[in-house]
């Protein structure tokens, strides 16, 4: 349940950007969020263009995910995935499987 209690206590934090004593300094901050620079999610729209403007065929996302599937690669969930297939899924052909796998080795997910 929500309460519209009052806090017991609060406790106010007074910091100082800069340089001094008891500052915190801005170059030690913009160091750090240099060096965090989360990894790219690669998207399938990504392998798709990269095997379209390589091979000079297009593959559909349902290839790369049986592909990625198959290596047993991580999935993320959909959120429109069904629980049934309507119909069995289509197996790439060994060209597009060998394309896919060479684009996944591009982006360095395998």
């Amino acid at each position: 349940m929500l309460s519209h209690k009052k806090p017991d206590s609060v406790i106010n934090v007074k910091v100082e950007f800069g340089e001094g004593e008891g500052k915190v300094p801005l170059d030690n901050i913009a160091k750090r969020v240099k060096a965090y620079k989360p990894k790219e999610r690669v998207t399938y729209k990504m392998i798709k263009e990269y095997i379209e403007a390589k091979y000079g065929f297009k593959v559909h996302t349902a290839y790369i995910a049986e592909v990625k599937r198959e290596l047993g690669l991580p999935m993320y969930d959909a959120p429109n995935a069904v629980g049934e297939l309507k119909k069995p899924r289509k197996h790439p052909t060994a060209e597009k499987v060998e394309a896919i796998k060479e684009a996944l080795k591009h982006f360095k997910i395998i």
